[in-house]
């Protein structure tokens, strides 16, 4: 099928409990190494969210790669500026662990939150117009870059040919000086905006807030269903 329109110029489901498909689609990690990564105290978190992602990757990949190529997004760091920091570390290949568990713990976070266009260049990566394509998006919160997520959804929806994007919100905080927030509990159980990622493309969205819930929604979405 042909796009309408450039992807980027648009932007530049449930909650799983199981493996969601057999493996046989290559897949991309779209990593969020914003600065909010590396945040911790007033947003009820003790240590940096890094920290525990590392943890929950390096318990949850090995598996995973045994099983199914997988590539790797990084957004965040290393921009021109606080927007620009959009990195394919590799494309899906075979036995990826080692690969991304040494991206994921050199990682420094810094920068905004590009992951619109993140997520579309994973697209992009995957040849998404052509084949079938699974986008695993682990981010702890939103768009701060002027993207426009749900577009994005729409367009990969529409375009591609068995695209899906899952999305897991890691520890998302809603906005604390909200002038909508009613209680502690609205600003502590926000979910991502980009959930509408998942929404329209068929996939599966899943709040993590602990290292376990995050090695599980890894498993789910990226993990083939004999396996988990």
């Amino acid at each position: 099928m042909q796009r309408n329109a450039p992807l980027f110029a648009l932007c530049l489901a449930a909650t799983p409990a199981a493996a969601t498909d057999d493996c046989s689609a290559d897949a991309m990690i779209v990593f969020d190494g914003s600065g909010s990564m590396a945040e911790m105290g007033f947003n009820d978190i003790d240590e940096p969210r890094i920290f525990e992602a590392r943890r929950a990757m390096a318990d949850a990949i090995p598996d995973i790669a045994r099983n199914r190529r997988l590539g790797l997004v990084i957004y965040g760091p290393n921009g021109v500026d606080e927007c620009t920091g959009l990195d394919v570390r590799f494309a899906p290949m075979a036995n990826a662990a080692q690969a991304v568990m040494d991206a994921v713990n050199t990682l420094e976070p810094t920068g905004s939150t590009p992951l619109t266009a993140a997520v579309g260049l994973a697209a992009q990566t995957l040849d998404y117009t052509r084949k079938p394509a699974t986008i695993v998006l682990v981010t702890d919160g939103k768009e701060t870059c002027n993207g426009q997520p749900c577009a994005l959804a729409a367009e990969l929806a529409a375009t591609g040919v068995d695209t899906t994007v899952h999305v897991i919100g890691f520890k998302v905080r809603g906005s604390f000086f909200s002038w909508d927030r009613q209680t502690d509990n609205d600003y502590n159980v926000s979910d991502a905006v980009s959930r509408c990622l998942a929404d329209r493309t068929g996939g599966t969205y899943a709040s993590a807030e602990t290292l376990d819930d995050l090695v599980e929604a890894l498993r789910a979405s990226l993990g083939c269903a004999l396996l988990f």
